[in-house]
């Protein structure tokens, strides 16, 4: 799948009248290359950025991809794994993860919708919701780091490997 056609070309970004304000950074080549340092670092921050139990996720995740000059749009991609549907669940996961880290038992009452209660559980979850979100964001974007150094070696490999096979077969037809 190519996914260069679908993505904005150099004089349409120049052409965007709402990316005026970031000039010449929008147009640096390393935020829209597909390559392997672009695209590891960009797993690593999407990663990383997805699992941040804050609103918004793709603000902070854009940012790091333009001061880190790594792929912006693959970044935003993975960050978008967590979405309305999937971030309940993800942030409970986190929850229960920075809980089980912290060696806390769960202090969570039941559901009263007033704003002293939300204060109250907000004061109780915060630190194992940080702890677990950052060690889960950095289990996640780390995966993906490696997957795509480790798919960047193998299509090297192979290449390699069916290069010197091509070359023996000339050898072998002279």
């Amino acid at each position: 799948m190519n996914l260069k056609k679908h993505l904005p070309t150099r004089e349409q970004l120049k052409n965007t009248r709402s990316l005026k304000f970031l000039g010449h950074l929008i147009l640096e080549p390393n935020l829209w290359h597909f390559n392997r340092y672009s695209l590891s670092l960009a797993m690593l921050i999407g990663g990383i950025c997805c699992f941040l139990p804050i609103p918004f996720q793709t603000v902070p995740c854009a940012l790091l991809c333009v001061i880190i000059r790594c792929n912006v749009p693959v970044s935003l991609l993975v960050v978008w794994i967590s979405n309305p549907v999937t971030m309940g669940p993800m942030m409970y996961f986190s929850y229960k993860l920075g809980l089980q880290m912290m060696g806390q038992e769960d202090q969570l009452s039941l559901v009263d919708p007033s704003v002293e209660w939300f204060g109250e559980q907000l004061s109780l979850i915060w630190q194992p919701l940080m702890l677990g979100s950052l060690s889960s964001g950095l289990a996640v974007g780390l995966s993906g780091f490696l997957v795509v150094q480790l798919y960047y070696r193998w299509r090297v490999r192979r290449y390699i490997q069916r290069r010197r096979k091509r070359e023996a077969n000339e050898i072998t037809r002279i």
